[in-house]
């Protein structure tokens, strides 16, 4: 069945958490591309992203998303309106400093638009730097629930904690006199799941505790004991990085899946193997997968990852969807004039490989649908299986009041 009755959330969160080619993606636009800028310099966009460190899984996906996004939306010559898009990468390396580093730097050689990063703690920071200098700021898979409404400069491209723990919300029914446990690593985006899972279950009756981890653990049961030793109704993992089949493991080896229920967010393909025997024992929630949707924006990016070499996987619609906004605030501001270009993504639908994405005019927020998956055996290996569609206005996160 399809997911269509309204979750009840509640009036205010502001926590700090993680198409055929051709076609151009606007709601309105019915004309061809224009030329109106051409003989103008080319107009610079900053990727700041993981390509080493624990998230740069993460980052290449995101990165091979964004050529995707970027061929499709400018049908496949590279240009807006005539106007070449000059892109340069910096690695974050998952560190903070690094992150602010490089966007100082490029914001210091004049460039105006900055997308991307994995992490939600590098994803803050770089939100204070787009607020400070007046730039636009796309952030990326980052889901911190802070990102939405921080500041007028910062988008995001992805979904946020709140939507996560909103479609975990939808496999436990009524939460009210419930215990809810989030098990997750001790960083900005864990703090922001528990934040998200206390404002969204919490708000419903349920009681919610955590268990936060430190980020370079490495040895994880007796972190599993204590999971079993709660007995909560339910436990939310909310896990990233390469350190993710260690935990997994562990957790299917001190027996917590024979105990326990629990919901997770379904990660990239590589760790579709992770879960072991476990793996028809979880509930998936999902932000993308390449069977999600059947539509043709869908389409085109996968045959586009495809013919590069690259696949479809969990953060792909971040990179494809953050080349289409960029695309359009070209488009309206011609990549120069940030408010324009601000402007011009307040309010604005368009479609994705999710389907209809909104950024919501008042916040920033991406008001998209979400997925609940199982994974089911495919010979020797799992692969994810939809079993719901979860509507975007199920999930959809309050407005962050300024």
């Amino acid at each position: 069945m399809h997911v269509h009755s309204k979750f009840v959330l509640p009036a205010v969160i502001a926590v700090l958490g993680l198409t055929l080619a051709g076609c151009a993606p606007t709601s309105s636009d019915a004309s061809g591309p224009s030329t109106n800028g051409a003989g103008l310099p080319a107009v610079d966009v900053s990727i700041i992203t993981s390509q080493t460190g624990p998230l740069a899984a993460y980052g290449a996906t995101y990165l091979a998303g964004w050529d995707a996004g970027l061929d499709y939306a400018t049908q496949g010559t590279g240009t807006v309106d005539g106007r070449a898009v000059n892109v340069t990468i910096a690695d974050d390396a998952g560190d903070v400093d690094k992150a602010v580093t490089a966007a100082k730097t490029v914001i210091g050689q004049g460039k105006k638009i900055i997308v991307g990063t994995a992490s939600s703690g590098i994803a803050l920071a770089l939100a204070e730097q787009a607020e400070q200098n007046k730039i636009l700021y796309i952030s990326g898979p980052a889901a911190a629930d802070g990102v939405t409404g921080i500041n007028a400069h910062t988008f995001r491209s992805g979904r946020q904690s709140y939507q996560d723990v909103a479609t975990a919300g939808t496999f436990i029914g009524d939460p009210k006199g419930k215990s809810i446990l989030v098990f997750a690593q001790n960083t900005a985006f864990g703090q922001g799941n528990v934040a998200a899972a206390t404002a969204v279950l919490g708000a419903k009756g349920a009681t919610v505790t955590s268990l936060l981890v430190p980020e370079d653990a490495t040895e994880f049961t007796p972190f599993a004991q204590q999971i079993i030793n709660a007995t909560p109704d339910m436990v939310f993992v909310a896990w990233a990085g390469a350190t993710s089949a260690a935990m997994w493991e562990s957790l299917s080896q001190q027996g917590v899946f024979d105990k326990v229920p629990v919901v997770t967010g379904l990660g990239n393909v590589a760790t579709y193997g992770a879960y072991g025997a476990a793996s028809s024992k979880i509930s998936f929630l999902n932000h993308y997968f390449a069977g999600a949707t059947d539509n043709a924006v869908n389409t085109a990016m996968i045959a586009s990852l495809t013919k590069s070499g690259a696949v479809a996987d969990l953060f792909s619609p971040d990179g494809f969807n953050a080349a289409v906004m960029v695309v359009q605030a070209i488009r309206a501001g011609g990549g120069d004039d940030v408010a324009k270009m601000i402007t011009s993504l307040e309010g604005w639908t368009f479609d994705g490989p999710k389907g209809s994405m909104t950024i919501r005019a008042e916040d920033h927020a991406m008001i998209q649908p979400m997925f609940q998956v199982k994974l089911v055996a495919d010979g020797a290996n799992w692969k994810p299986e939809l079993v719901d569609v979860v509507d975007a206005q199920v999930v959809t996160p309050p407005i962050v009041q300024k």
